[in-house]
């Protein structure tokens, strides 16, 4: 075994572990593979052509070209060797032209002859298939010595035979060597594999759209925008998939609706009592007794009203294209008015489609946890590659790392006690967190660069 083999598997590095190569590989793989549905779908269609493509074309010059070329080197030698067969026969130099003639003319082979002649030292082969058939089956039918040029001339093979009273010299067509079929072979079979390529790019193209439609329709209801898709096109699994879709969002928006229609109900008989006890106690004139309980009446409804707040989401407000840099402006005043110093800074416009009066209650939340904390809020917005970003920073003592995502959970605070002077009742980073993600886009906890802590609001385009 080699040294490496010898070593503990943990003692490796990363490069030298057999599962990283692997994983690099594959990653390798990954990243010459087409990423979407249509290239991937077109790349099975055209591996599988090609394949097909090279098989056919090796059979057919294995098989059909080498054997046509063999049978028609084969005709040429057997002519040849018909007029030296003839030739013997002709007893005056008149009747050796006329046979010259005839067979030149009839077999498309220029034959000439000269007496007292010798061959020509040989010549290098040009290493084509045709010349080889045709030395080959010049061996099989001719007895005599030859020569055979193919290099001297593009258009014709060159051949001398060595005769008992001289030299017969006959040029050979290199089209009587080679067949047309070939060439229209190789031409059908890439004109027609374009063919069905484009026809099947088509019919690709038009079952994509139907998946792209759907998953834009996904991302749109799940950002919290209007979807009109009602359509239903494209192959059986994509019609199932775009029902199941159109059912999904019904029963989604019914459940809103419904959970709605309930807390506003609620919300009419808690509010109900509370004013009730309103009245009694400003009956009661003042007392430290009735400015307690006044004080708790108050503190009721604001928990009564943050309870609805966080169950309703605002799921009934519409998304639109708003302008949300005269929104962060107004927060941003309304801080400013409390005493609070807010430092703003954000583009001149910033249009993305929200729903505002959530919006607002989420910087709200935001921006009131950073002025309660802190002595300073920083309000910043700015474009990134794929929508908005707004950081709320503040110079407070910033929350550990280690609960930044704990205390996104409804009712959840790092103060034990529930004082609310102290704090709130630990749904507000939960709304803005709700409000963030119900637009498609997040809400995440930072370290500032003031000290304190940064909440960075991200909403996508």
């Amino acid at each position: 075994m080699s040294a490496m083999n010898d070593l503990p598997l943990d003692s490796l590095s990363d490069e030298a572990r057999p599962d990283s190569l692997d994983i690099r590989q594959r990653n390798w793989i990954k990243r010459l593979l087409p990423r979407t549905m249509f290239g991937r779908s077109l790349l099975l269609i055209v591996v599988p052509l090609v394949l097909v493509q090279i098989i056919s074309a090796w059979v057919f010059y294995a098989r059909h070209w080498e054997t046509m070329a063999r049978r028609l080197s084969s005709d040429v030698a057997a002519d040849i060797a018909l007029v030296i067969e003839g030739m013997k026969t002709a007893r005056t130099d008149v009747e050796l032209a006329q046979l010259m003639e005839r067979a030149s003319s009839q077999t498309e082979t220029y034959f000439s002859f000269a007496r007292a002649g010798v061959l020509p030292p040989p010549v290098g082969a040009s290493g084509s298939q045709s010349e080889d058939q045709l030395q080959f089956a010049l061996r099989e039918h001719l007895t005599e010595p030859f020569r055979l040029d193919g290099v001297s001339d593009p258009d014709d093979m060159l051949l001398k035979v060595k005769l008992s009273n001289g030299v017969l010299s006959a040029s050979v067509s290199r089209k009587r060597l080679t067949t047309s079929t070939t060439y229209i072979f190789i031409f059908w079979m890439i004109g027609s594999s374009l063919v069905l390529f484009i026809v099947a790019a088509i019919f690709l193209r038009n079952q994509v759209k139907s998946l792209r439609r759907l998953a834009v329709a996904a991302e749109g209801f799940g950002k919290g925008r209007p979807v009109a898709f009602s359509k239903v096109e494209g192959a059986l699994e994509v019609r199932q998939a775009a029902v199941a879709f159109i059912q999904m969002r019904d029963r989604i928006q019914r459940q809103i609706r419904q959970r709605t229609e309930m807390l506003a109900g609620v919300s009419h008989d808690l509010r109900t009592p509370l004013t009730r006890m309103k009245l009694a106690l400003e009956l009661l004139g003042d007392n430290p007794t009735t400015a307690e309980l006044k004080s708790d009446v108050v503190d009721m409804e604001r928990l009564v009203q943050l309870y609805l707040d966080f169950a309703r989401g605002e799921g009934t407000e519409t998304a639109v294209a708003t302008d949300i840099s005269p929104l962060i402006a107004d927060i941003a005043a309304a801080v400013r008015r409390d005493g609070k110093p807010v430092s703003l800074e954000q583009p001149a416009a910033l249009v993305v489609p929200i729903r505002p009066n959530a919006l607002r209650r989420c910087l709200g939340n935001l921006v009131a946890n950073g002025a309660r904390y802190g002595s300073q809020v920083w309000l910043t917005s700015q474009r990134v590659a794929d929508g908005v970003d707004i950081l709320v920073d503040d110079d407070g003592p910033g929350i550990p790392a280690h609960e930044r995502d704990h205390v996104f959970q409804p009712f959840i605070r790092l103060d034990q006690s529930r004082n609310p002077s102290t704090g709130g009742i630990g749904l507000g980073l939960t709304i803005a967190r709700d409000v963030a993600r119900s637009h498609g886009g997040d809400v995440r906890l930072e370290t500032s660069p003031h000290g304190g802590l940064r909440a960075r609001v991200h909403l996508p385009r």
